[in-house]
Parts: C-alpha cells; structure tokens; sequence
C-alpha cells in the first residue's frame, strides 16, 4: 500500500473521531435531528473508505503478480531474443564465407578469362592441357614436346610409333578469338561479321598446319589439331560441321580434350601391341625352353618311376626270403632232439 495513502486514511480518521466528539459534545447540549444525520453519513463515507482501502490492496496483488509476470515474459522474450540473434549471427558468417568463395570465383573467372583474352597465354593454356594428356598417358621415350622438323617448324608435340620413321604432330594453338567475337554478338550483322572470321581463321590455321607439319615420311597423316574446350569443339560440330569437313580433307583431325585423350589411349595400345610383336621370337624362345624343361621334367619322372618299380620288386624278393627264412626257423624249433647217453668210450 501506498505511504501517502496510508497518511490520508490515518488523518481522515483523525478528523472523524473530532468531529464525532463535537457532535457527542453539542448532542449532551442539545439533541440536533441533523447531527445524526452527518454521523450516519461519517460512518458510510468510513465504511466507504474501508472498501476503497481493501480495492486498492487487491489492486496493488494484481499489479504485483502483473509485474511478476511481465519480467518473467521478458526474461523468456530475451533468452528467445538471443537464440534468434545467435542464428542469425551463425547465418551472417556462412553468407560471408559464401561471399568470400564467390569473391575467389570471381578473382578464377577473371584469371581464365584474361587468359583466353591473350593470345600467348591462350596458347600456353591450350599446350598444358595437352601435354599433361600426353605425358599421363605415354611414357617419356614416346613423344616430344616442340619437336623440331626437317623443314624448321615445331609443332607442340610429336609422337612416336615404334619401327615407323613417321611421326604423329599435334597442334594446340587453336584460334578462339572468333569464337569470342562470336560470343559477344549483340546483333545479326555482328554475328554474320563474327561467323565470316571464324570460317576464315579457322580454314587458314588448318591449311598452314597441313603446310607445315604434313611432310611424307616424317610425320603420319592425319595431323592433330586440338582444342582445348569442349564447348568450342561442340559449337563446330554443331553448326560449323562443314569447317571439321574441310579439315579432314586436309588431313587434319580437330580434336577436344576427352576426344584427346582416346586417341593417345589407342595410340598407346598399338605401341603395347608393337612392342609385344618385337618381343614375339623372344617370347617363342622362351616357350620353346620351357618346353624343353617339361620333356626333361618328364623324362626324370619316368626314370624316377622306373626306379621305384625296381626297388618295389628287389623289396619283393626280400620279403620272399624273409619269408622263407621264417618257414626253416619254425621248422628247426619243432625238431626233438635226444638228450646225449654219456661220453663214449675209449676201446
């Protein structure tokens, strides 16, 4: 209960206890009708002030236990506050790790394509992609990287097939900056200009490749071109079919990375199955003394077998003697012999 509250109860029964010993005083005087009025009105506005007393306690329980519970939903609201900023904090970090790998994504994406946007570069790309296929598959007595020809030119690779002087060649410098104008074509006369250059670039790479590398007796045909995108080879085969055509006329073999590596894979089993032809008499002498062990392993066996059958008879007689010696020892223990008479005498 409020302290003021308590003062105000204490100074209006202060004043009702007054003024009930004046009137008390003034009625001992001279009964007044009026005063017993006012002191039937003091008593209700008591009673009246009681009841207010007692509403304003229950009011004050009421406000405590709202109290109570306000701090406990508040208490709840916080812990349940922090689990969501906890959350949210955990989420923030993945979002910014995510960022950051896309930021990484995009430094890659720059990278490459500023390789593909110089052209030296584009060309080195291109030769690491196809000596790492090469140099996986064969070993390092079946190739040569930037091999020179008798003509002065060096093509990135040259391969090498046993008991044939001709050497496979294989270019990696494909032309892609048509392509990437081809690309970026925003309007059909943009796309016709860039599909015009890519049949010119793309048909004068093949014939100086054909120029170059193709010399009879040196290198086998066809010669190789590679590209190392596999969208790109995709892209001829798709709409530029008559351009691969053309090539292969030529004697020249346009080729992506996957399509790569199956070729090196057969080139490679023909160099297993060369090597096997090479070694075939080899083989065939070593068969043919093999063979020779066996009829000699043979041959010891049946001496061997031999052998054992004349030892099996040799025990046989044994055993026939043994047999024998048996009977005449039986028969010398059931002989009786007669005890002597004495000594003779002498005549």
């Amino acid at each position: 209960m409020d302290f003021a509250v308590i003062i105000l109860s204490l100074a209006l029964v202060a004043a009702a206890a007054i003024l009930a010993f004046a009137l008390t005083r003034r009625r001992a005087e001279s009964p007044d009708p009026r005063l017993d009025a006012v002191l039937s009105g003091q008593g209700a506005i008591a009673e009246q002030f009681r009841q207010t007393v007692a509403a304003q306690a229950a009011l004050g329980q009421q406000v405590d236990a709202l109290k109570e519970r306000l701090g406990t939903s508040l208490a709840a609201n916080a812990e349940k506050t922090g689990l969501t900023l906890g959350s949210l904090t955990e989420r923030l970090n993945i979002i910014d790790a995510a960022q950051k790998n896309i930021s990484d994504l995009s430094g890659h994406v720059t990278s490459l394509k500023e390789i593909f946007s110089d052209k030296q570069a584009r060309g080195a790309f291109g030769q690491e992609r196809m000596e790492a296929i090469v140099s996986d598959q064969l070993s390092p007595d079946q190739y040569e990287f930037q091999a020179s020809l008798s003509n002065g030119s060096r093509p990135d690779c040259a391969i090498r097939i046993p008991n044939v002087a001709a050497r496979i060649v294989v270019d990696s410098k494909f032309p892609l900056e048509a392509f990437e104008a081809l690309r970026l074509a925003m309007t059909e006369d943009e796309r016709k200009a860039a599909t015009a250059r890519l049949r010119t670039d793309m048909q004068k790479h093949v014939r100086d490749i054909a120029e170059k590398y193709l010399i009879p007796g040196e290198t086998q045909t066809p010669a190789i071109l590679f590209v190392p995108s596999e969208s790109i080879y995709a892209e001829l085969h798709i709409n530029f079919a008559e351009l691969l055509q053309r090539a292969r006329q030529m004697q020249v073999v346009v080729v992506s990375p996957h399509v790569f590596m199956l070729v090196v894979g057969t080139i490679q089993s023909l160099m297993r199955d060369a090597r096997m032809r090479e070694q075939a008499h080899e083989i065939q002498k070593a068969v043919a003394a093999l063979l020779t062990d066996v009829k000699r392993l043979c041959e010891r066996i049946g001496d061997l077998r031999k052998h054992f059958d004349t030892t099996n008879k040799d025990i046989g007689q044994i055993e026939i003697s043994m047999k024998a010696i048996d009977r005449n020892a039986e028969r010398i223990a059931q002989v009786e012999l007669a005890p002597p008479e004495g000594p003779p005498k002498l005549s």
